[in-house]
């Protein structure tokens, strides 16, 4: 029943996102694009999606950063609009790739 209900709902509200309704990414001015990134930087990023090898932050700039499962606390559950800290471990422009660390 829980499922047709859901099906129904959709069907009223065709495309809408869920991560619509979640908080705006906090940004700093001086992080911008990817260029601007420094391995060790610190910043705040809005979880916008959890998989099961980890989580993608949104961080600020057009890439999503990854946060993988390995870094997250045994015991923490993250889920989307999250605000955390990260921290950038790894930068890999031409493959578009930015890993993130947790902060603790």
């Amino acid at each position: 029943m829980p499922t047709l209900k859901d099906i129904l709902e959709q069907l009223v509200r065709p495309g809408r996102d869920p991560r619509s309704d979640t908080p705006a990414p906090i940004l700093r001015s001086d992080v911008l694009k990817a260029e601007d990134l420094l391995t060790g930087m610190q910043l705040k990023g809005t979880v916008r999606n959890v998989v099961d090898f980890g989580a993608f932050v949104d961080i600020g700039v057009k890439q999503d950063g990854l946060l993988h499962k390995s870094q997250i606390p045994n015991g923490t559950v993250l889920k989307v609009g999250d605000i955390i800290d990260v921290e950038i471990q790894k930068i890999e422009t031409e493959r578009g790739r930015i890993g993130l660390g947790w902060v603790k």
